[in-house]
C-alpha cells in the first residue's frame, strides 16, 4: 500500500520540499501529497510592485497556477483548508472539504499571514486582481503615504511607490534609529538610508505610530509628538507566523510565546518524530527569508528518507549566512552577503539580480 507524505502549505517552502522530496521517493512506497488553500502560488517578492503598479501586469506573471511537473508524477495537489491534524503513525488531516487524508510523515511549511498589500487572496485571478486594483487606486489617490515599518517590506515598498508615483511624499516610520533591523551591520543599514534619501524618501527613525487612521486634515501623529502630513496610511511591519492550526492540533507547548513552532536541530518536532517543519514558521534564531527554505529542505529531505527507510535521523540544520537583496524599484537595490567581512553590493548587482524582474522567470521554473 503506498503511504501519504503529507506537506501542510502551497508556498516556497512546501512547494521546494515537494520537488526534492519527489526527485527521491520511490513512487510504488510513498507518495507526496501538498494541501494548500490557495488556488494559486505567489510569488512574494512581486506582491509590492503588483500592488503599486499595473504596467506589466505583474498579476498574469507572479500569480501561478500550480503546474505538475514539480511533482514529477509522484503526488498530487489537494485544494483545501487543514481544519485539525491529529499526530501518530499514522496520524491523519482534516480538511475543510471534509475529507481526511492519513499520513506516515508530515511537513508543516504554513508560512506568514501578512497584512496590507502583501495579503494577496489567491483564491482565484479575479480576486488577486481585485485586491491589487484596490491598493493601487489607494496609492494613486493619495496624496502622501507613512508607511509604518522600516524592515525589508516597508523599504522595498516604498522604493516602489518613489519609482512609480515619482514626487509623491512618502514617510517611513521605524522603530530603530536606522531601516531593517540590527541583524545587519549598520554599513549596510546606512547603504539603504542613503537610497531611500535618494528617491525622495523620508524616514524618522526610533518612533512608532499608534494611531493608522490619519486625522481629517490628513495629518498623523507619531508618538514622539512629530506631526507628519499623510492621507494614506499603510503597515509594513512583517508576517506573523500563521501557526494557528500547529496549537489546536497539538497544544500550545508546540508553539514558543511568538507563536513559531519548536523544532529540534533535525527540524522534526519534539516528541514526533514523523512531523517536520520548514519556513518561516520555525523557531530558529535567523532572519525569515525564501532564501532560507532550501537548506531547510535540505535537512528534512535526509531525514525524511531516514525515516520511512528505518534508519536514525541524522541531518541536523546548523543555521544560514545572512543574505539579503533590497530592491528599491526596479532600478535600484542594496545586497547584503553575511560571508568574510560583510559583503555590501550596490545597484549594479541588485537590479541584475532581483530588482528588474523581481526573480519571476526564476520562480515559474521552480514552481510550475
Amino acid at each position: 500500500m503506498v503511504k501519504n507524505i503529507v506537506i501542510v502549505g502551497g508556498g516556497c517552502g512546501g512547494v521546494i520540499l515537494a520537488k526534492d522530496l519527489a526527485s527521491k521517493i520511490d513512487a510504488s512506497q510513498h507518495r507526496i501529497i501538498l494541501i494548500t488553500s490557495s488556488h494559486r502560488f505567489v510569488h512574494l517578492p512581486s506582491t509590492l510592485r503588483a500592488a503599486t503598479t499595473s504596467e506589466g501586469q505583474l498579476e498574469n506573471e507572479s500569480f501561478m497556477e500550480y503546474g505538475t511537473n514539480f511533482l514529477q508524477g509522484k503526488g498530487e495537489v489537494k485544494h483545501a483548508t487543514v481544519t485539525s491534524f491529529t499526530a501518530g503513525t499514522p496520524g491523519q488531516v482534516k480538511l475543510s472539504t471534509g475529507e481526511t487524508v492519513d499520513y506516515e510523515v508530515l511537513v508543516l511549511a504554513t508560512g506568514n499571514k501578512w497584512t496590507g498589500p502583501v495579503a494577496i487572496p489567491a483564491t482565484s485571478q479575479e480576486e488577486v486582481k481585485k485586491h491589487l486594483d484596490s491598493w493601487r487606486a489607494k496609492i494613486e489617490k493619495a496624496k502622501s503615504i507613512v508607511l509604518v515599518g522600516g524592515g525589508i517590506v516597508g523599504v522595498e515598498l516604498s522604493g516602489e511607490i518613489a519609482h512609480f508615483h515619482k514626487g509623491k511624499p512618502i514617510t517611513i516610520v521605524h522603530s530603530e534609529e536606522l531601516p531593517l533591523n540590527p541583524v545587519y551591520p549598520d554599513k549596510v543599514r546606512r547603504r539603504v538610508l542613503g537610497g531611500l534619501q535618494k528617491h525622495g524618501v523620508s524616514f524618522v527613525g526610533k518612533d512608532r505610530v499608534e494611531n493608522f487612521t490619519p486625522s481629517e486634515d490628513g495629518q498623523v501623529t507619531t508618538k514622539n509628538g512629530k506631526v507628519i502630513n499623510a492621507d494614506l496610511v499603510i503597515t509594513t511591519i512583517g508576517g506573523t507566523p500563521n501557526t494557528g492550526l500547529v496549537e489546536e492540533s497539538l497544544g500550545a507547548d508546540a508553539l514558543t510565546a511568538s507563536k513559531h513552532v519548536r523544532v529540534l536541530p533535525t527540524l522534526q518536532l519534539p516528541n514526533h518524530s514523523n512531523i517536520f517543519a520548514i519556513g518561516d514558521i520555525i523557531d530558529w534564531e535567523e532572519q525569515r527569508q525564501a532564501a532560507k527554505i532550501p537548506a531547510h529542505a535540505g535537512v528534512v529531505v535526509k531525514n525524511v528518507l531516514s525515516l520511512l527507510r528505518g534508519r536514525p535521523t541524522s541531518a541536523e540544520y546548523k543555521g544560514s549566512s545572512e543574505m539579503v537583496i533590497i530592491t528599491l524599484g526596479p532600478t535600484d537595490g542594496v545586497t547584503y552577503l553575511g560571508i568574510w567581512w560583510g559583503i555590501v553590493l550596490g545597484s549594479w548587482f541588485s537590479v541584475m539580480m532581483k530588482s528588474k524582474t523581481l526573480m519571476i522567470p526564476m520562480s515559474k521554473a521552480t514552481f510550475a
